[in-house]
């Protein structure tokens, strides 16, 4: 049974939107500047959605004085779009939302202990209450009136592409026609802090792949696409899910393995559930970083599995930053359009190829290629590699 895309819905530091995602794509309009939306010491430039919480409240009608994560914001502004896209019912008994996070309603738990911290008399329990990862999947379900089958995914920044395999999976195994699938992430202060702790934030402009890079930008956003069977498509669908695999190497809680054997595993497995061979792939969608770490061991795997004939490849980080668990989310509605629209994205900032490796990705905008099949990959701590492939589809 095959899968196809229906609907797409984006939201990111680059634009609330489809086609404001991709205007500032083609103009090269990255999303990186000052931290607004909290108070720190940190000096990084990170990638924010350019709307605050009251104002996402009042562009999704929802009451002012009601508690809302910044992640549950963000998700439903996306999913909105993406169900809105897919003309699809909500009410329908056999469709399902599968949402995947990182940090959760973290921004919210932070408000409350600095409240608590002051005064354990004060704080709003309910923000304590949309900590829970679920909590986010939760309303944003219930925002869109989606009854059928709601689950959570954090499997940290592999997430939102393991919800769009369990998606997959779910409609091929005759559980549900439709899904919709992707992830949420807000930026808050643990989220920094923690990365600053690891020593991989760049405190500059990040530059994935160059043999300058230095760390990642972070960043926020959601992503979600709407999946439905063949016979449960009834609009042309903007490509095909043909393939997927996760691959759990355990190398390091925080790291890739140094010959990226998790990412060529994840890779190669989804190639060969696709039944497509490395040659087939026209364009990568890497996962791409700006880490030291990351991209040298995702470059060596693009090495070891498609040899002297690496198609071309660039990371979209440098417009969005590094948005968790919704990476994956933001990432795969990129690369549906991508073979929808017959788009390569430019990777920002390269200057000169990473030493001893040698691999220079796209730096320009290009589209109205022929492109048939997109390779997109997803690597989270603790060795959790995911990729997915999407392909052109016949009419039906």
């Amino acid at each position: 049974m095959k899968v196809y895309v229906t609907g797409l819905g984006v939201v990111s530091g680059i634009g609330l939107g489809i086609e404001e995602n991709m205007a500032s794509m083609k103009m090269q309009k990255h999303g990186m500047d000052k931290i607004t939306l909290f108070s720190t010491e940190l000096d990084v430039p990170v990638s924010e959605v350019k709307q605050n919480n009251s104002e996402l409240k009042e562009r999704l009608s929802l009451p002012a004085k009601k508690s809302y994560s910044r992640t549950a914001l963000l998700g439903m502004l996306a999913a909105k779009e993406a169900l809105l896209d897919a003309q699809i019912d909500p009410a329908s008994s056999r469709i399902g939302f599968i949402s995947s996070t990182s940090v959760g309603g973290m921004d919210l738990s932070e408000h409350f202990y600095s409240q608590f911290k002051e005064n354990n008399n004060r704080g709003k329990l309910r923000e304590i209450i949309s900590h829970d990862c679920g909590d986010s999947t939760e309303q944003i379900a219930e925002y869109l009136g989606l009854k059928g089958f709601v689950t959570t995914i954090s499997t940290a920044c592999s997430s939102a592409a393991n919800a769009i395999m369990l998606g997959a999976r779910l409609i091929k195994s005759g559980y549900l026609d439709t899904v919709i699938v992707g992830g949420t992430d807000a930026l808050c202060k643990f989220t920094l802090n923690g990365f600053n702790s690891l020593m991989i934030l760049d405190k500059v402009h990040c530059r994935p792949f160059d043999d300058s890079r230095a760390g990642l930008n972070l960043g926020e956003g959601a992503g979600y696409l709407v999946l439905q069977s063949e016979k449960d498509c009834h609009k042309k669908p903007y490509c095909e899910l043909s393939g997927y695999a996760n691959a759990n190497e355990a190398y390091h809680q925080t790291g890739s393995s140094p010959e990226g054997d998790g990412p060529f595993l994840s890779m190669s497995q989804a190639l060969v559930s696709s039944q497509l061979l490395p040659k087939d792939v026209d364009y990568i969608n890497v996962h791409g970083t700006g880490t030291p770490s990351n991209d040298f061991s995702e470059s060596k795997a693009i090495k070891r599995l498609f040899g002297n004939q690496i198609p071309p490849f660039s990371s979209v980080k440098a417009f969005i930053g590094h948005a968790l668990g919704a990476s994956e989310g933001i990432e795969a509605v990129y690369s549906a359009l991508s073979v929808s629209r017959g788009i390569i994205y430019p990777n920002l900032n390269f200057r000169k190829p990473i030493e001893g490796i040698g691999l220079s990705p796209e730096t320009t905008f290009k589209e109205g290629l022929p492109i048939k099949h997109v390779l997109s990959n997803s690597f989270g701590f603790g060795g959790n590699n995911s990729s997915l492939l999407f392909s052109t589809t016949q009419k039906i």
